[in-house]
Formats: structure tokens, sequence, C-alpha cells
């Protein structure tokens, strides 16, 4: 073993600084237990994922790919690195941060677990390039690809919700919003548009950064009407755009491949062509006459039945629809639909809410068709 500042032959007699091996050892070892304790937490992570996706959403695809990852890190996880694993002399184990002691929903727990991994393989991308010389490009890879996964699973279970969802709430202004909007979550509503035409964006923001929250603490999706940049503000599931808004197509470069865009249709043209643009779901009305439209005519009972025979995407007919015409509506071919007033103007909007879905519960089940 060669000690520092000493006389070498090889070297012409040039004085070298040479890093002992014993302390070479050490960074080694240290290094080793970095990576040891980055590829077990990529793992469990992964593992995390993949539970839900196998599970909960019965998806062999997304599963699939959470199970190849796995194998590819438990690849690098060498007997090397495992022996170096020095869990007694890690002060680490004893930190901990109040928001890892609970879970608010299973979006909260996938999103916990994504930042997990993606931060483990950042380590592993780093230092591994002191470990093998192509371990860093391995998991640089592995850092994108699930970055493609986050991002898959998340819009797979929006669109996987919005099929589910059979009642729609677009919300008027109101004093106690929030309570009319929790109200008729407490009656299984998962669908909710945060609709304000005159507030300013300090306002709507405030409001709807609350109702997003209470959103998905009760699981349902939650819509931002008009406005993309402020669905992106507050991390909305989505927009939804009037006829006069903005081009689906910009919509779609703006939010993303995963996050759902609505588009509110009068009669067959614009219906076939906001499905042609690539809207996830469209507004069929209005059904009947509504002052949240006013001056424009009622499409009728005829457009929810063209609907019904035409429309290759979820669609949900709305305009003037409560209990009272809600059958009529169901009859004409609509399994989904909108409400503003019946649900934002009920003295008890729980049972508003669960009343309309009995109705549209009792539909006879008729096959899906398939939503590409």
């Amino acid at each position: 073993m060669k000690q520092a500042d000493c006389y070498d032959e090889s070297t012409n007699g040039v004085v070298v600084m040479v890093e002992p091996y014993s302390q070479r050892e050490q960074i080694q070892q240290v290094v080793y237990r970095i990576l040891d304790a980055n590829l077990d937490r990529v793992r469990e992570g992964l593992r995390i994922i993949e539970e839900w996706c196998r599970f909960g959403l019965n998806n062999s695809q997304l599963a699939g790919e959470c199970k190849r990852m796995r194998q590819e890190v438990a690849s690098w996880h060498t007997a090397q690195l495992r022996a170096a694993r020095d869990t007694p002399g890690d002060s680490g184990t004893e930190l901990t941060h109040p928001q890892e002691e609970e879970r608010s929903s299973i979006k909260s727990l996938l999103q916990a677990n994504f930042c997990r991994v993606e931060e483990a393989l950042r380590v592993l991308e780093e230092y591994g390039k002191l470990y093998h010389s192509n371990m860093g490009k391995a998991f640089k890879q592995m850092r994108y690809r699930v970055y493609t996964l986050e991002s898959d699973l998340m819009g797979y279970q929006r669109h996987q919700l919005l099929l589910r969802s059979h009642l729609y709430l677009v919300t008027s202004p109101t004093e106690n919003l929030l309570e009319t909007v929790e109200a008729a979550l407490k009656g299984g509503l998962t669908l909710v548009q945060y609709r304000d035409k005159n507030a300013d964006d300090s306002t709507r923001i405030a409001l709807a950064e609350k109702l997003r929250q209470l959103c998905h603490s009760y699981h349902a999706i939650f819509i931002i009407n008009d406005r993309v940049d402020l669905a992106l503000a507050v991390d909305a599931d989505g927009v939804h755009l009037g006829q006069q808004d903005m081009p689906i197509a910009i919509a779609r470069q703006l939010l993303g491949p995963h996050r759902l865009i609505g588009r509110s249709t009068t009669n067959a043209d614009e219906m076939q062509r906001a499905i042609a643009e690539g809207a996830d779901y469209v507004g069929v009305g209005p059904v009947y006459e509504t002052p949240t439209k006013i001056g424009k005519p009622a499409a009728g009972l005829e457009y929810v039945s063209y609907a019904a025979k035409h429309c290759s995407i979820p669609w949900f007919a709305i305009g003037g629809i409560d209990p009272n015409n809600i059958n009529e509506v169901i009859d004409a071919g609509a399994q989904r639909v909108a409400v503003v007033r019946s649900i934002m103007q009920a003295e008890q909007p729980t049972l508003v809410t669960q009343y309309f879905l009995s109705q549209l519960n009792r539909i006879q089940p008729i096959p899906e068709k398939s939503y590409v």
C-alpha cells in the first residue's frame, strides 16, 4: 500500500498525493450503503404503486411496468451492496415527518410513493456513477419511465372515475358554496365543476383550491370552467370549455395528455367536432331553457336521443334538469346528467343528490361503448 508524500520511481521522482487505502475503502462503503438504501426505497415504492395498479385498478399493463422496473432494480442490488448495510448505525432511521404518518387518500398515497421513487432514482443515478459505468445511465432512463408511469396512472384513474360518474354538479356563486358541495359529495357525487363568471382571479383561485382539496378528499373529480390557466394553477383534474373558448388542441398542449377536457355542445355538428378534436366528454343541451344560459334556446330531448345513439364518448345531458323532469331525460336516453340549481339551491343537497343518483342507477345496463 502506497503512503502519501512518498518517492516513487514510476513518477521520476515527482512527489504525488495518494489517498490512503483505508480512506478509499471507507468512502466506498459509504457509497455502497447509499446505493443499498436507495435501491430498497425504489423497490418498496414501486411495489406499493404496483399493488394499486393490480388490485385497485385491475390494470395488468400498468402493474406489469411496475414489476419490470422492480426486477431491473433488483438486478443491481448485489450481495456486495447488501453486505454494506448497517441498519443499527443508520442515524436516519429515527427521522420522520408528520405527513408520513397519515395518507388522506389513494391519490396522496400514490403521489408520496412516486416522489419517494423518483428521488431515490436520482440518488442512484448520481452515486451509481461511482460504482459502475452503466449504473448512472440505467437509472436516468428509469427515472423518465417512472415520470411516464406517474402521468399514465393518474390520467387513467381520472378517466376511470369519469366513466363511473353519472351525476355532474356545476356550481354557481353562493355564500355557502363549500358547504353545499360537501353535502352533495356526502350524497355520492363524484364530479364537480367550479363555475363563476364574475369573481376576480384571486377569489377564484382561493375557492378553487379549497374545492379541489374537498373533492379529492371525497375521491371526486374537480373541473374548472373555461380557464385553463386557473386549472393549472390549482392542479385541477381538467377544464370545461364552451364553444367560444380556447380550441381543444391548444388546451391539450397546455394541460398535457392526462387531464380531462370537456366541451359544451348544442347540436350534432358541435358534438361530432368536439369528439374529433379529442374532448374527453361533452355536455348535451340545454335540454330545457335555463337562466344559466340566458338567450340560448333549448336543444330539447331530441338532441338527448341523438346523443344516446351517436355519441362515442361520455356525455352529460344538461340544462334545466331537476327532480321533476329527470325521468323524462332518462327516458330520452341519458345515462349521465349535469345540474346546477337543483343542487346549489336545494335545502337538502345530500338528499337531492341521492335522489338523482338513485334514478340514474336504476337504468338498465347496456353494453359499454368503446371510449377510445
